[in-house]
């Protein structure tokens, strides 16, 4: 079991144990509480997670664990693995056909990276899962590749003899040919080593690659070695690790996660070789120029380390890529500034704060705009650049009357005439007697000044010098007055209110309303007047003074209401002809001699007179299903009493769009509601109404006998009369429609049949006991 524990923490599964026991126990404070075999049961657990270390160190930081507590665990898991015996098996977790990248010694403590506010600059470079620095294995092979144990050759022998090898540099650094004796290309390049072996190969091919011989051999890289770099310092995670042999330093930083984003160096990566210092790699180079160059190819046993971090400052506020940025000690603040982009369109750059750590407390310190050249940061600055003021230094507006409103510029002592004149001078209905300035005094107050500005133009008052800020306001006429309207209603085609206009006339007004419409009446129009001061002839109370006046279809007015001028807010009526009215009509269908729509004469035409210009009814006509539609509704009435006498009241007066029905001869009769078989039957004038029902299987349990009624065939109700218990039912007539209805439902406080007999039974024994002693006082 240790064994496993021993495994996991070296195939960077040490963060799944910390999930575990998160989700398991709730808090990493009981660490010291937990035994050897519960830890290792917990790791056990941890290799059937799906979970990645990221996933997992999110979760416990969601739910309030702090670093140090997660160090509590790996320091329980650290000791379990220095208590295993030095030559326990390593095992990766994963085969070489798996992966390419495979941890072969023990991982350093990996510490948790701090939290902060700001990205470091260049962090997510090794975190990005769609940017993963893997060599191209399918290019030609390097010139200067040198050739290495496990690397495969390709020679090929073409011409007169074809024959193909694949040798495999052994551990030694040589080749095996058929029958030639070993050779040796370890630390040759491809280019080198066909020359060996070309050489090597004239003994069995003579002439091979030689002019004229027909026989020529080519050697070329097949599958590469792995080689084997270890990564120490302030890496994310250190170790060995097995790449490929044309990996750079890069893919490197990849596999192990890059520099610790809180104190690993991006900016002095060095490379070791045999001891020796071969190239220090800067991360910014490729970040900001995309520059490679010291981003070489490892060979075998190469070590990168990374330094700590010396110098890194904070930059916020204004600046395009704000963030945390590592500084050399030759660079001043502008180098840092280019690195995070320069500032923005809205950075205040005359000057900048600055927040430095001093041996006690921090520092405010005030950067001008001409110092950044030559300022040189500290560890742990932090640089705020604010933003420009959102104002106009030089704005002047004007608004209102002028041709062209809006902010000008305000240059040296800029007047209110050069202001408009700006603004394209004055409009015609500019109102001049006064123009308003809205400024603001030293202290932010607000100010009106008012300006004649009739006067300034024409000179006859100095010009007024303008101020930052200024807002002129130029009123028109209209906007200083209500709006005036006049409106026309009755008959005309568009009556409505219209906008007022000097010497309108009412024939203008008509003509803006489309004219009369058809019935008017022009011998009879009004015009409606307000009363301002005039009063003269209205009497006391009255108000509106009312102007009547004649014009003819051709909108000519008689000489002395020609000269009538319109005045704002009038209102024009125009009246309609007595005798004008829109044709009325209605409709009669059914057994008549000539159905169809008629119109109606007069306003006493009634359903007899509709009837009688119909042609009378035919013979077939059922005057007791004879009904009549009015707006939708159904009226019922008495087809043969009004036939029979003209004057009754159900002689109704004919309406626009009343339609009368008049069907023939109805032989049914419908039974419906509370009975046992719903039906409609034949109507015979032998059966009585218990025989209709009787015919539909008679009344149900639930039926409400005494409420029983008939709905005849012309819409008229008859009810079912009861006396003393006795119902006497409706006559049975054609078409009609019987509905039985139901019994209400019980409502919640009256008694069921046999709580009442219960009640009856108390009831029944108490007076047989009251009877009892009254036998007994009388005797």
């Amino acid at each position: 079991m240790l064994g496993i524990c021993f495994s996991l923490l070296r195939s960077r599964k040490a963060l799944f144990l910390i999930g575990f026991y998160i989700t398991l126990n709730g808090s990493a404070q009981q660490v010291e509480n937990l035994t050897d075999g519960q830890i290792q049961q917990f790791v056990q657990q941890a290799q059937s997670t799906g979970m990645s270390e990221i996933q997992i160190e999110q979760m416990a930081r969601s739910r309030g664990f702090t670093s140090a507590d997660i160090d509590k665990m790996r320091q329980r898991i650290s000791q379990l693995t220095d208590e295993m015996p030095k030559s326990t098996t390593i095992s990766t977790g994963h085969s070489p056909a798996e992966t390419n990248v495979i941890r072969e010694q023990p991982a350093l403590p990996v510490s948790v990276p701090v939290l902060v506010e700001s990205p470091v600059f260049g962090a997510s470079l090794f975190t990005n899962s769609s940017l993963t620095f893997e060599p191209n294995l399918r290019i030609p092979t390097p010139r200067n590749y040198q050739l290495g144990p496990e690397d495969e050759l390709i020679v090929d022998v073409y011409g007169n003899a074809q024959q193909t090898y694949r040798p495999k540099v052994s551990p030694e650094g040589s080749i095996r040919i058929e029958n030639l004796s070993p050779i040796y290309v370890n630390g040759l390049t491809v280019d080198q080593a066909e020359q060996r072996i070309v050489g090597r190969l004239r003994t069995l091919y003579q002439g091979l690659n030689s002019a004229g011989s027909g026989i020529g051999a080519q050697v070329t890289l097949g599958s590469i070695r792995s080689i084997k770099v270890t990564l120490l310092g302030q890496v994310v995670r250190p170790g060995t690790y097995t790449l490929s042999s044309l990996a750079t330093v890069f893919n490197a930083l990849y596999a192990c996660g890059g520099p610790s984003p809180d104190r690993g160096s991006f900016r002095t990566i060095r490379v070791y070789r045999g001891n020796r210092l071969v190239r220090t790699l800067d991360v910014y180079d490729f970040l900001l120029r995309a520059d490679q160059k010291d981003n070489i190819r490892l060979l075998d046993q190469d070590i990168v380390f990374i330094d700590h971090v010396s110098t890194r400052i904070e930059l916020s506020g204004e600046v395009k890529q704000p963030g945390i940025y590592e500084t050399r000690p030759d660079e001043t603040f502008r180098t840092i500034l280019n690195f995070a982009g320069g500032y923005t369109d809205r950075a205040y750059t005359a000057s900048m704060s600055v927040r430095r750590n001093t041996s006690t407390e921090q520092q405010l310190l005030t950067i001008a705009g001409s110092e950044i050249g030559s300022f040189l940061p500290k560890p742990g600055d932090h640089y705020t650049i604010g933003s420009i003021l959102n104002r106009v230094e030089n704005k002047v507006t004007i608004t209102g009357a002028v041709f062209r409103p809006g902010a000008f510029s305000l240059e040296n002592n800029t007047t209110l005439q050069q202001l408009i004149k700006s603004a394209e001078g004055l409009r015609e209905d500019a109102f001049l007697n006064l123009a308003v300035i809205r400024r603001l005094r030293p202290n932010l107050d607000p100010e009106v000044i008012s300006v004649d500005l009739g006067k300034v133009l024409r000179g006859e008052q100095p010009d007024m010098v303008l101020h930052r800020e200024d807002v002129i306001q130029i009123n028109s006429i209209s906007e200083l007055r209500q709006e005036r309207t006049v409106s026309i209603k009755g008959a005309v085609n568009k009556g409505g209110t219209f906008q007022f206009a000097d010497s309108m006339t009412v024939a203008n007004l008509i003509v803006l309303s489309g004219g009369f419409s058809e019935g008017a009446i022009s011998s009879r129009m009004e015009i409606a007047r307000r009363v301002k001061n005039d009063t003269a002839g209205l009497p006391t109370g009255q108000n509106i003074r009312i102007i009547a006046l004649e014009i003819d279809q051709n909108l000519r007015l008689s000489p002395a209401d020609a000269k009538l001028i319109l005045m704002p807010f009038d209102q024009v009526f125009v009246r309609t002809s007595p005798r004008y009215e829109v044709q009325k009509g209605a409709t009669i269908n059914g057994e008549i001699r000539y159905p169809g729509p008629y119109a109606i004469r007069t306003s006493a035409d009634r359903i007899t007179d509709l009837i009688e210009r119909a042609g009378g009814l035919k013979p077939e006509a059922y005057l007791l299903a004879a009904r009549l539609t009015r707006r939708g509704e159904i009226i019922s009435i008495n087809m043969r009493t009004i036939l029979e006498n003209h004057a009754d009241l159900g002689n109704l007066l004919l309406d626009d769009g009343d339609s009368l029905t008049i069907p023939r001869r109805v032989e049914l009769v419908r039974i419906r509601g509370e009975v046992l078989n719903p039906a409609t039957v034949e109507y015979d004038p032998a059966k009585s109404f218990r025989d209709y029902i009787a015919e539909a299987g008679n009344f149900t349990k639930k039926a409400l006998r005494r409420k029983t009624y008939v709905m005849d065939a012309n819409g008229k109700i008859r009810p079912t009369k009861s006396f003393l218990g006795i119902h006497q039912f409706p006559k049975p007539e054609r078409g009609m429609e019987i509905i039985v209805p139901s019994e209400p439902e019980r409502e919640q406080g009256k008694t069921s049949p046999a709580e009442r007999v219960a009640t009856l039974s108390v009831i029944a024994s108490a007076a047989a006991v009251v009877l009892s002693a009254l036998r007994i006082f009388m005797n």
